[in-house]
């Protein structure tokens, strides 16, 4: 006994001598009204200093793990001493329910792609963290603990902090958004955000609408809450309209789900024509519109375009869902749903009832940074390095692979189709054999379609592998085509 602890130089060691202790206390290794040994011995048994042994003994005591006998020295206290209730087996196998089921055979992080240790990947459309602005983000956090630091640390509000919501609301209001009778949720990221409005809707047709190809993550929190997905193809410019027309009048949907600009997977964004169609055509039909604002700050030519909800006008028939996450950092969990304020009021209970709030100190580092200014210096940063890299990528491709559509207009990731007959899973195999690896498209399809087509994410990819990387490819469809 005592001949295994092995310290760490990163932790206080008496924390780690009294970790120690308890554990060999819990696992029943010294039983209870054992005399431990003095702090001497103990401290040249582990190596450590007696004063070390002391504060560990006092930390036992305190948390009743130990009791001290005036003049004799420490023991085991008796209630412990890694005694067990009768244990059995459950088979969880016959416990688990269907929703379960089907979320974990959806689970790209599970089922999907295993790269090798130094393989060139585009398979993340996650921001490059070499260009987190670490010094802003340091500043950002102190100056709010220094204003109102015990407040954060306790429980926040389900709806937000204030602050946060104050900056969001004048935010889409620059973005063009009519605010009457419209209000917002602060959520954890995207994926809650979406996760919630879908519990929130009635369902009546269970049928929804969206792109085809769309965002894979929202494709498995639709089947996850049982909607029967009806998916509208892309073309140049958005989603094709005739298509649209013809699935409107086909049958009833009980919502529809866009992205809008930079459309994950293509990278397409939609025309401003196409915007006050699709918003005319939602009107008629009474559909109610779930917007994903992604990443629509990553823009690298042209105009602005105004988001769906700033062409619904004074309409409620809009629930925009944004996020800084591929803009800023996606560590901080911080997302956003402008809706209705009736319908905000049944998200914010839905939220509290899930999760309580989103994390008040995130959302308070994050609020700070905004208030600082340093959005728009970052973003300028940021919009340079992946627009060059865009631009690599782009004449990477257009060099090395034998593609038939290439798409993507900004943002953090292309879209490549080949001719019918190539599958792109069998060239993940060939690309993988020779370390680089992407993400097949068909993942992002409603309907099993895409086995041609790929999605290139760049923004993590350093200058060398993009073009490495790409030649692969491009030599290894090659082979394929024969």
């Amino acid at each position: 006994m005592f001949n295994n602890f092995e310290p760490a130089k990163d932790r206080p060691v008496y924390i780690q001598v009294k970790d120690y202790v308890k554990r060999l206390i819990i696992e029943g290794a010294l039983q209870p009204h054992q005399k431990l040994p003095s702090t001497r011995e103990l401290g040249e048994l582990l190596n450590v200093s007696r004063n070390s042994v002391i504060a560990a003994y006092a930390e036992l005591e305190e948390d009743g793990f130990a009791y001290t006998v005036q003049g004799k020295g420490s023991y085991v206290a008796a209630a412990l001493g890694g005694k067990t209730a009768p244990s059995w087996q459950i088979n969880w196998q016959e416990r688990i329910n269907a929703h379960a089921r089907m979320a974990e055979s959806l689970d790209l992080m599970k089922h999907g792609i295993r790269a090798q240790k130094g393989a060139i990947s585009f398979t993340s459309i996650a921001p490059d963290e070499k260009l987190f602005d670490m010094g802003n983000v340091k500043r950002a956090f102190m100056d709010r603990m220094a204003v109102e630091g015990d407040v954060l640390l306790n429980y926040g509000y389900a709806k937000g902090y204030k602050p946060l919501m104050d900056y969001l609301l004048a935010y889409m209001h620059h973005k063009g958004v009519n605010l009457d009778g419209k209000d917002i949720l602060i959520t954890n990221g995207f994926t809650e955000g979406f996760d919630i409005v879908l519990s929130a809707l009635g369902k009546q047709s269970g049928n929804v609408l969206c792109e085809n190809p769309t965002h894979n993550t929202a494709i498995k929190n639709l089947k996850l809450h049982g909607f029967d997905i009806t998916g509208i193809p892309m073309e140049h410019g958005g989603i094709n309209m005739e298509k649209l027309e013809q699935a409107l009048a086909g049958q009833t949907y009980d919502c529809a789900y866009f992205v809008p600009s930079y459309h994950n997977p293509t990278g397409i964004v939609m025309s401003p024509e196409k915007r006050l169609e699709l918003m005319r055509l939602m009107s008629q039909y009474r559909i109610p519109v779930i917007e994903d604002g992604f990443n629509e700050e990553l823009r690298y030519t042209g105009a602005h375009v105004s988001p769906l909800i700033a062409a619904a006008g004074s309409g409620n028939s809009v629930i925009y869902l944004g996020s800084f996450s591929k803009v800023l950092f996606p560590g901080l969990r911080v997302g956003w749903v402008l809706a209705d304020a009736e319908l905000i009021n049944y998200l914010e209970s839905i939220k509290r009832a899930r999760t309580i709030h989103t994390s008040t100190l995130d959302q308070s580092v994050l609020y700070q940074y905004l208030h600082n200014g340093n959005l728009e210096k970052y973003l300028k940063k940021a919009r340079n390095e992946y627009k060059r890299k865009y631009e690599l990528t782009v004449q990477s491709c257009k060099e090395h692979i034998p593609y038939v559509q290439l798409s993507g207009d900004g943002g953090l990731h292309l879209f490549i189709t080949f001719a019918e007959g190539l599958d792109t899973r069998l060239l993940l195999e060939l690309c993988l054999a020779q370390g680089v690896v992407f993400t097949p498209g068909d993942i992002f399809f409603t309907d099993g379609q895409g086995r041609n087509t790929m999605r290139l994410g760049f923004s993590r990819v350093a200058d060398e592998d993009i073009s490495k990387g790409i030649k692969i490819i491009g030599e290894c469809a090659r082979k394929l085509m024969g």
